[in-house]
């Protein structure tokens, strides 16, 4: 399709046939469900290797955990930024921008690092 309005087009049309493979396979899943489901005598218990559950379901995670999944993405996302920052850092005319790009990003991470170091989230106990 061409024009002005081609890939609008191209745009709902592919909306459309997204809406119609949801409609499609959520109307063959009703039409081949079991009509009265087995309820074999405790499937809805609680299990656990086989043992029956001894305590409450409620667990307190602590934070520090939460802490360092956090900063494992933030040097994800920061390894992820070097590879390409490479590939264009030795193009010509790139040189100086690039430098500055990710002495920038690099400065961010560092005060997030430095905040977490002085308030001394990165120490386990």
């Amino acid at each position: 399709m061409t024009g002005y309005l081609g890939s609008y087009a191209t745009l709902g049309l592919l909306l459309l046939a997204a809406v119609l493979f949801f409609v499609t396979a959520f109307s063959a899943n009703r039409v081949l469900r079991p009509g009265r489901p087995a309820e074999p005598w405790g499937k809805r218990a609680s299990y656990e290797c086989g043992l029956d559950p001894v305590g409450g379901d409620w667990a307190q995670m602590q934070i520090r955990y939460y802490v360092y999944a956090y900063l494992y993405v933030l040097f994800a996302v920061e390894a992820v930024f070097l590879f390409p920052w490479a590939l264009v850092f030795d193009r010509p005319g790139f040189g100086v921008t690039t430098v500055v790009e990710m002495a920038v990003f690099v400065a961010v991470v560092a005060l997030g690092i430095l905040y977490a170091w002085r308030k001394n989230i990165l120490r386990w106990t």
